[in-house]
């Protein structure tokens, strides 16, 4: 099988509860959403070419002509595993759940933890590879970011994803409303309880405006009452200089 690839390297996890892990990034193009402070550049069929680092960490990037087949892509991870050890190899994009075939044949030729970053609408390709998954990292799309709402899609979602090492995270600007944000809690509090839910600070883009400080206390305060475990962690990779 081949496919388009934006990029292949090696970097810190910036996001989430693995924050800060040691990952191979496999980026793939496209997405069905429409966030309005989507800061990466994902289009299909944009990408003539693929960046792959030369070695792991290097930022040396050598230009590989699109589509890639499955077995050169589990080749050059499987040559990253072996100069650095990695905690996962973390498949994002845009959405890549839209290339769940291609994600499988990847998986099932390499011997790493399979990370799996997603927006958390699409249940039926996950239910196609979950089997071939150990970390899913699942975001909540409130109202006010997209075009139209997807909480039946979430929902759907979490009831596959919960089986597995999932943490879901929920972006918050200074535009969240509290009714969406408190809809957000409640439904992982009826459907998973016990997993960790991440509040991420706004980096503003795409005219999204950050969050004050009071906003970001206040939203914890409230998921606290509903969640377990419920973290305040922003995109540090972006603070850092990282990938």
């Amino acid at each position: 099988m081949q496919n388009n690839l934006i990029e292949l390297f090696s970097s810190i996890q910036g996001e989430g509860k693995y924050v800060g892990c040691r990952q191979i990034f496999v980026r793939l193009e496209g997405c069905n959403l429409d966030c309005q402070y989507c800061d990466t550049e994902n289009q299909p069929g944009t990408h003539a070419a693929a960046r792959i680092e030369t070695r792991a960490g290097s930022r040396r990037f050598e230009d590989w002509p699109n589509p890639l087949s499955a077995a050169l892509v589990a080749e050059k991870i499987r040559a990253m595993l072996k100069e650095i050890p990695h905690q996962a190899v973390s498949f994002t994009g845009g959405e890549p759940l839209l290339h769940a075939a291609f994600i499988r044949e990847i998986a099932e030729q390499i011997d790493a933890k399979i990370f799996l970053e997603t927006n958390g609408t699409l249940y039926r390709p996950l239910a196609d590879i979950l089997d071939v998954l150990d970390i899913i990292s699942m975001d909540i799309k409130l109202p006010s970011i997209v075009s139209r709402p997807q909480w039946e899609a979430h929902r759907e979602f979490i009831r596959l994803a919960r089986g597995k090492d999932l943490y879901v995270k929920l972006v918050v600007a200074a535009e969240t409303g509290p009714d969406e944000f408190h809809q957000a809690v409640k439904l992982v509090a009826e459907l998973a309880p016990e997993t960790c839910f991440i509040i991420q600070p706004v980096t503003p883009s795409g005219g999204c405006q950050a969050a004050a400080p009071e906003q970001i206390l206040c939203a914890q305060e409230y998921a606290l009452r509903y969640l377990n475990d419920v973290r305040v962690i922003p995109q540090t990779h972006k603070m850092i200089g990282q990938l």
